[in-house]
Parts: structure tokens; C-alpha cells; sequence
């Protein structure tokens, strides 16, 4: 299907009923829905039902969920089902770093795909904006304070925790120095930048309701602290109505297409390794409102993005899953089995059978959920059938019904089977299923982390270092001892190791220190060796990328 053949924006837009003067065309094929019809009100009814989308622990490279996910929505259109995408936003990190974009590929990807991977509506680019300008402004009262003493301020510039952010993969950016130069140039202080996708203001956009939510949010964030160790937040700082004013636009999903056809509301984008890793709130909402059924994604394995789809943002948006989908691949099954990702002449079956105590993992920690998963498998080049078939009965041994999807090659034509399946689920399930989280928000801090780690990553127990213990103290004093957890850990391991995959037994969950997100509600224990700064791997795509004298862009995966 080549790019004439699109539906236009108003043709997408009158599939989810929406009329002239709901949504502003933002150029060819993308429109913002306007704030009366996108922000819908609590205690509105949903009717739409939910699938949420999850994988096993992936591989470095990903094991094509976002793909699975556009693939299964045209496949429930196909079979004749009122069904759209809530889907995130790619980071021009993985973008232009080693990973790739996150919109899809092949015959199952969003369109504009160029557009969609490199910046879209410039959503990102405001939240970069408005979480620096707090960070200015702190900088700012700072100086003055110094220079001129008819400006006192409670924030002590030893104390100030924020962050600056960027949207690309830069390591060398994880520690720095500012306000170096002279009494001119600021407040020399140490600092560091984090990606934006990691940032507290990304997390408050994508759990906000509206305008009104979204500034008490951003008003509530902590900045850093007074001589005497109490809070300073951004309401003490100033500005708060500035930030606001720049997410203005950034606050109003974006309406695209599937190749196909599907409508996709494309919204935010967390990372689940270091954030919440989901869409936002106010388009899953609205979403829900006028599909029938709603296809959604949580990011990397299930025991990260799914665990915080479903134990955050399921709590702040009200809503809970009818389905759930996990993705398999014969390539990351083999990774976990202890063979490097590499095209074998022939079939590794035990190493596949090996790996697959990772897939049984998810599957557990799903059905603790109270979820019951059905499981996609992705077929990628290179894949031998023994190895597709040995996953098929390893999802029958589990008794999880099990389909292998085509949508990179096929489009909805290769998700058909996925499709019924899902449908078949969806049939079974209550008009409005109960949520069963992990833990309850009355929970202290330390038990709701040893639960996560516990029931989502098999861990036998948590270690707690000196920092870590003294900032659960602090969140406890912020009030955030009744908020959720959202453990920022790596995405390719169960542990907080990386390189230890597979279904690793009777290891410890180390925290090394909290951060405090009361902004966003919640609070990030940090595992391990974690950064919320990216670094580019040795061959990044942005060196595979160009531009052509014709105005083409090759190279954009």
C-alpha cells in the first residue's frame, strides 16, 4: 500500500465520529483533537474494551510490539471489528540511536511513518521545553538570590535534584557542570541531563486529564530542598503557568493512521526502563469512548511496562485490560537460552526450550494479574519452522492460546488468526473486568517494592542501599508514602543485570536510590547500574540515515 493510497485525515477522523471543528489538521495525514472532545471527564462511561500488548524480556533490538500491535488492530478491522490504536510516541533517541524508531514496519506501521519517527507534531520538543525552563528558572532564582539580597530563596543551590533533558542518546551528559564562567553565567553547581522520554514532565503529561490536572501536577514537582532538608516544589519556584502554556498544544493527542487505515491515537512516550512506558491517559480515554476495541502497548517485557501499565496507569486513568497479547520470537527465546542473536543454519531447539522459562515467567506474573494471555508469536528472517512450531507447543503446554502473526510481510491479512483469537477473548470477558493490582496504595514504600520485585521479576528479596533508605524516608515526608512504585531497571534482564537473561533463580533486586516524581504521583527506585541518560551503541542508525536531493529520507527504520 504506497502513501496515495491513504484515507485522508477527515476520513480517519470521521471514523471515530469525530466532526469539523473537533480536531486541527496539523499537515498531510495527522491531526490534534481539540481539548472539548479530547478530554474526557471522569465518570464519563467507556465502552470500548481494551487490549493491552506485552512481550517476554526483548532483545537489544526489540521484538516487534508496537508491529504486532498495528498488525492485530487492521486484523480486528479486517474481521469487521470498530477497532483503533492508542499508541506512543517514538524518542528521536532510539531513533537515531541503535534501536530504531517505534512506529511499526513494513505492511503494519503508522503513517506518516517519517514524520511519526522524527518529531511528529513537535510534542516532545514542548515537554523538552517546559521541564528546562523550570530548571532555568531555578538556575535563575539562584543567581539573583547570590547577586542581590532583596531576593532571598528557600532553595539551597547544594539541593537542587532536577534535571535538565534532551531528546537524544548522550552519555556524556549523565554528569555535568553548570554555571561555570563568572558571577555572570549563574550558580556553579553540579547537575545532569536525562532523556526526555525519562523526564517528570513527560510521566505528568501522559497521566493528566486536562489543563487543570496537568498544571496541579506540574506545580507539585519537587525542584530540590531548603537548607533545612524541607521540599521546595515548582508552585514555590514560579513558572508553573508557563509550562503550562508550552505544553498547551503537546496536551492534545495526535490522530494518525495504520497503513491500512486504522485510526491511531499517538500520544506521549515514556520509557518503561526508566519511566511508566505507556500512552496517555486523556487518548486511551478517548480511545475507549468511541472503538469498540482499543489496541494499546506497554514497553519492553511484561515485567516492566506491563506491570506499570496496569499498576499505574490503569490507576489513574480508571480502566483495566479485557485482553492481553504477549509477543514471542523464536530469536529472543534463543537469547535467553544462551545463544548470541545470530542466524543459525539450523534449529537450536534447546536453547529455545531453555529461554522459554522466560516466557513462562510473563505468563505467570500475567495470570497473578488476572489476565489470561494469548501469545503472538513473530516470526522474524532466518526463524526455522521446528523453532515456530516448538513455541506453539510450549503456549499449549501452558494452555495460553497461541498464533503467529505476518503483519511485517502481510499487513491484516497476516493477522487474521491473531485477530480471532483476541476476538475469542474479548467474547469471554466481563463489560468491566476488576483490577487485581500488586499491591494496594496503602502498602508502605519498601513493601510495594519488594512486591513489584517479587511477583514481576522473581526476585527473592530487595536490597536497600544507605541512599535509597534515606530517600524513602523523604518521600515518606513529601507525602508519597501512599503512591505507586515505578522501578526504572534494565529492559533486558529480570535482574538488575543486563547481561544475566533467561529465567535467573534466587537473585537480589538492589535500589541503589529513590527519586521523587510528585508531579507524576509516584516514586522511581533506581536498580542497579540504571541510567535515565542513553548512550549511543557502536554502529548508531543515524549513520544509516539521509536525505536525498529529491527530498526522500532513506535509511529510517
Amino acid at each position: 500500500m504506497n502513501q496515495l493510497s491513504l484515507s485522508s485525515i477527515d476520513e480517519v477522523a470521521n471514523e471515530l465520529s469525530l466532526t469539523p471543528g473537533t480536531y486541527i489538521p496539523y499537515g498531510e495525514g495527522v491531526a490534534k483533537l481539540r481539548p472539548g472532545v479530547a478530554f474526557v471527564p471522569a465518570g464519563t462511561p467507556l465502552p470500548g474494551k481494551l487490549v493491552l500488548v506485552s512481550a517476554l524480556t526483548p532483545t537489544p533490538a526489540g521484538e516487534g510490539k508496537t508491529t504486532v500491535s498495528i498488525g492485530l488492530c487492521d486484523g480486528l478491522r479486517r474481521r469487521g471489528v470498530y477497532a483503533a490504536c492508542a499508541l506512543r510516541q517514538p524518542s528521536l533517541g532510539p531513533t537515531l540511536g541503535s534501536k530504531g524508531g517505534g512506529a511499526g514496519g513494513g505492511q503494519a506501521r503508522l503513517e506518516p511513518f517519517a514524520r511519526v519517527n522524527l518529531g511528529l507534531t513537535g510534542d516532545i520538543h514542548a515537554i523538552t521545553t517546559a521541564h528546562n525552563l523550570l530548571v532555568s528558572l531555578c538556575d535563575n532564582v539562584l543567581h539573583f538570590a547570590l547577586k542581590r539580597h532583596d531576593r532571598p530563596t528557600r532553595l539551597d543551590s547544594r539541593r537542587v535534584e532536577l534535571s535538565r533533558v534532551i531528546d537524544l542518546d548522550d552519555r556524556a551528559l549523565r554528569r555535568v557542570i553548570t554555571g561555570l564562567g563568572g558571577h555572570v553565567d549563574g550558580v556553579p553547581r553540579e547537575g545532569r541531563f536525562d532523556i526526555t522520554a525519562a523526564s517528570e514532565v513527560m510521566a505528568i503529561l501522559c497521566l493528566s486529564r486536562d489543563y487543570g490536572d496537568l498544571k496541579q501536577r506540574l506545580g507539585k514537582i519537587l525542584v530540590g530542598s531548603a537548607a533545612d532538608g524541607s521540599p521546595v516544589t515548582a508552585a514555590e519556584i514560579g513558572g508553573v503557568g508557563a509550562m503550562a502554556v508550552v505544553l498547551r498544544e503537546a496536551m492534545l493527542p495526535n490522530l494518525l493512521q495504520t497503513r491500512e487505515g486504522t485510526p491511531a491515537l499517538v500520544h506521549g512516550g515514556p520509557f518503561a526502563n526508566v519511566a511508566h512506558g505507556c500512552s496517555s491517559v486523556i487518548a486511551t480515554r478517548f480511545a475507549l469512548r468511541s472503538a469498540e476495541v482499543v489496541v494499546s502497548e506497554a514497553g519492553f517485557g511484561f515485567d516492566l511496562g506491563a506491570e506499570k501499565f496496569l499498576d499505574i496507569k490503569c490507576r489513574s486513568a480508571e480502566i483495566w485490560p479485557h485482553a492481553l497479547v504477549l509477543v514471542a520470537t523464536a530469536r529472543a527465546l534463543k537469547v535467553h537460552g544462551g545463544v548470541l542473536p545470530a542466524k543459525a543454519a539450523e534449529p537450536d531447539m534447546e536453547a529455545l526450550q531453555r529461554g522459554a522459562g522466560n516466557l513462562r515467567h510473563h505468563v505467570a506474573t500475567a495470570r497473578r494479574f488476572g489476565l489470561q494471555p494469548v501469545i503472538a508469536i513473530n516470526p522474524f528472517p532466518g526463524d526455522h519452522e521446528e523453532e515456530l512450531a516448538e513455541i506453539e507447543r510450549i503456549a499449549g503446554e501452558l494452555s495460553c492460546p497461541a498464533a503467529r502473526i505476518g503483519a511485517y510481510v502481510q499487513g491484516a491479512a497476516g493477522s487474521l488468526a491473531l485477530a480471532d483469537l483476541v476476538r475469542a477473548q474479548l467474547a469471554e470477558a466481563p463489560a468491566q473486568p476488576l483490577p487485581q493490582y500488586f499491591y494496594d496504595l496503602a502498602d508502605p514504600l519498601k513493601l510495594k517494592i519488594e512486591k513489584v520485585a517479587q511477583k514481576a521479576y522473581g526476585a527473592t528479596s530487595v536490597e536497600f542501599s544507605a541512599v535509597a533508605e534515606r530517600d524513602l524516608v523523604r518521600a515518606e515526608a513529601a507525602g508519597l508514602g501512599g503512591a505507586p512504585v515505578c522501578l526504572a531497571k534494565t529492559h533486558l534482564s529480570l535482574t538488575a543485570h543486563p547481561y544475566l537473561g533467561g529465567l535467573p533463580q534466587g537473585h537480589v533486586l538492589p535500589i541503589r536510590a529513590v527519586r521523587l516524581s510528585a508531579g507524576a504521583g509516584f516514586v522511581v527506585p533506581l536498580c542497579g547500574e540504571i541510567n535515565t541518560m542513553p548512550g549511543l551503541g557502536s554502529d548508531p542508525a543515524a549513520l544509516s540515515m539521509d536525505l536525498l536531493d529529491t527530498g526522500e529520507i532513506v535509511g529510517l527504520k
